[in-house]
């Protein structure tokens, strides 16, 4: 757009933020005894749920369900522009380029805009979808904040949100005992993100040149100060220095209007 290619890389940065945040999560299950028998990592993919069922559901060459879930999807489901966030947008943002003195990296403020994001945990029993919840949602309060590298010419590093805004739950178990059931927990997340311009070289501003006057003539003055430094018996300014009252018989309540006056024109 407007003549430049450049290109951030900042939504993937965003996915690959998000997914982080769920990509260690384990569950374990145990007998009667209390001893652990099995202990799995719970797999995330980038996709929309619906179309990861339907594979399950269509593909026989896939692992069996009992294998595949417990599962977690997650997905970009809308952005919006956060006009509360914005900044003044002349602003920029600078960085030296390694050790040279003659030119900077810059960058104009960035916009903010708010990425939805869905989580989907897929699981076949209601113990694991449980387990699974009690490891994420004591970490939003409603949020979470990752730090995150955005630029990497100007080496940035922004705090970055990520709200927790509802749960939701769905069994999709209906029909008969042949049927596979799986039990949907719904997350919905709000990430205030931002999206940065191009990174451009300007040049280092080493002096400035400025005229602060117009040319003069020795003849005539373009500003006269004349100062009164004293005051008569009356309360009068004067320049006569043996009619001012000394100083020592000044005070502070006197009813003059001024001890000195200074009179500024332009010629």
């Amino acid at each position: 757009m407007f003549g430049i290619d450049f290109y951030n890389e900042t939504t993937r940065r965003y996915v690959a933020v998000f997914g982080t945040l769920f990509n260690d999560i384990k569950i374990s299950r145990k007998d009667n005894t209390g001893t652990t028998i099995q202990t799995m990592a719970v797999p995330i993919n980038y996709g929309p749920m619906q179309k990861f069922l339907a594979k399950l559901e269509q593909d026989p060459g896939l692992r069996s369900p009992a294998i595949t879930l417990p599962r977690i999807t997650f997905e970009i489901v809308g952005m919006t522009y956060d006009g509360e966030r914005n900044l003044a947008g002349l602003s920029r943002h600078r960085k030296a380029i390694g050790t040279n003195n003659d030119s900077y990296n810059s960058q104009f403020t960035p916009t903010p805009y708010n990425l939805e994001f869905q989580l989907n945990i897929m699981t076949k029993f209601e113990e694991d979808g449980s387990k699974i919840l009690e490891q994420i949602l004591p970490f939003f309060k409603p949020e979470f904040t990752p730090t995150v590298k955005l630029v990497d010419e100007l080496d940035m590093f922004f705090d970055i949100p990520v709200i927790l805004n509802s749960v939701s739950k769905e069994d999709t178990y209906e029909g008969s005992f042949e049927e596979r059931r799986s039990l949907i927990y719904t997350l919905s997340f709000t990430m205030k993100g931002y999206y940065f311009g191009p990174v451009t070289t300007k040049k280092v501003i080493k002096f400035a040149n400025v005229n602060v006057h117009a040319a003069m003539d020795a003849t005539t003055s373009l500003e006269v100060v004349r100062v009164r430094p004293g005051l008569t018996a009356n309360g009068e300014p004067t320049t006569n220095l043996a009619n001012s009252v000394a100083t020592s018989e000044i005070n502070f309540d006197d009813d003059w209007a001024y001890i000195a006056y200074i009179e500024d024109y332009i010629a």
